[in-house]
């Protein structure tokens, strides 16, 4: 971590901590993406299957207010077949509410399926059971947790800023520096040196112009 403490050396929760555990096992498999610039090239691609999500999100906002609260977040997971603790789920639940509203909106609800498919220890049972019409859903978790896995040289389940830095350097970009900084202060949500997986996910959303309610996404 190149000398910063803070969240990589105490998880918060006992999710947050099973969520460092599976990424380091799934960074000891390596990762197929070469460079930050070929993540980039994804972009479009992700954008368009993460939107196909919305469906999913509508059929568990059962009272259409725009945001899945505990009670309708409880019958989604339930509705995956995915077994979670109450104290995992409401863990899971304070974990992607980021603006603390008691509810978790589009994007939100985004992030939530990805921790998920990331801590199922099955991944062909987490594929059968929650693709729910949405073509190469796994397939685009699978390279958001590659990406995830890239930046993280240390492989210790976060990414630093030197570690930003150098996929930046690594990938050829002029300017180098300042843009990882940027980069790298989008993804810091809590500001504290080091970045979760939570976090990456919840900046990707922003990169690819996911708005908190999927505006603008019929027409997409």
């Amino acid at each position: 971590m190149g000398g910063v403490v803070g969240k990589s050396e105490s998880p918060e929760t006992k999710l947050e901590a099973k969520m460092v555990e599976a990424m380091q096992h799934r960074a000891s498999k390596g990762t197929t993406i070469k460079s930050f610039n070929s993540i980039i090239l994804k972009f479009p691609k992700i954008d368009h299957t993460l939107r196909k999500c919305k469906a999913i999100f509508e059929q568990f906002d059962e009272d259409s207010n725009g945001a899945i609260d505990h009670e309708e977040l409880k019958k989604c997971l339930h509705k995956l077949q995915v077994c979670f603790t109450e104290e995992e789920i409401e863990d899971l639940f304070k974990a992607c509410d980021m603006n603390e509203d008691m509810g978790i909106k589009f994007n939100e609800f985004i992030v939530l399926l990805c921790l998920v498919y990331l801590l199922k220890d099955n991944a062909t049972e987490f594929e059968a059971k929650s693709r729910m019409g949405v073509p190469n859903l796994e397939a685009t978790f699978e390279t958001l947790v590659d990406a995830f896995v890239l930046l993280d040289k240390n492989k210790d389940g976060y990414v630093s800023k030197t570690e930003m830095v150098q996929a930046i350097n690594e990938s050829g970009e002029r300017s180098s520096g300042p843009i990882a900084t940027k980069r790298f202060e989008e993804m810091d949500w809590d500001k504290n040196g080091s970045v979760s997986f939570k976090e990456f996910l919840f900046a990707f959303t922003t990169w690819v112009g996911i708005e908190e309610v999927g505006d603008n996404d019929e027409h997409r």
